[in-house]
């Protein structure tokens, strides 16, 4: 049987995340919490988009238990999205851009 890649990592830590956000490759990371009503939203569609999306590295990142991650990329809302590629953000969704599965799907497709 062939095992299915994970489709979203939880980083827990904070070498793991910064080992993910310098590869050479797309790294999507989702800023989020697990108090979140928005964030619970997100989840709702976000499988669909990762399939649809293939091509990028997916991880997870809790803002309260990161909180300086959070506060070097200036995530400020919740859910946001942030782009990474060697180490460099590329594009950051805020959160109140970050609501429907169109409006992440409009911001991914530009990578």
């Amino acid at each position: 049987m062939k095992q299915e890649r994970e489709k979203m990592k939880q980083v827990k830590t904070e070498q793991e995340y910064r080992e993910q956000i310098t590869k050479d490759e797309l790294t999507v990371g989702i800023f989020t919490t697990t108090w979140c009503p928005d964030c619970k939203r997100l989840a709702m569609f976000i499988d669909e988009v990762i399939e649809e999306n293939q091509d990028k590295q997916w991880i997870k990142v809790d803002r309260d238990e990161f909180p300086e991650i959070s506060e070097e990329q200036n995530v400020m809302g919740i859910p946001s999205l942030l782009v990474f590629k060697n180490g460099e953000k590329l594009a950051h969704l805020h959160s109140a851009n970050a609501k429907t599965q169109d409006q992440v799907r409009e911001f991914l497709n530009n990578f």
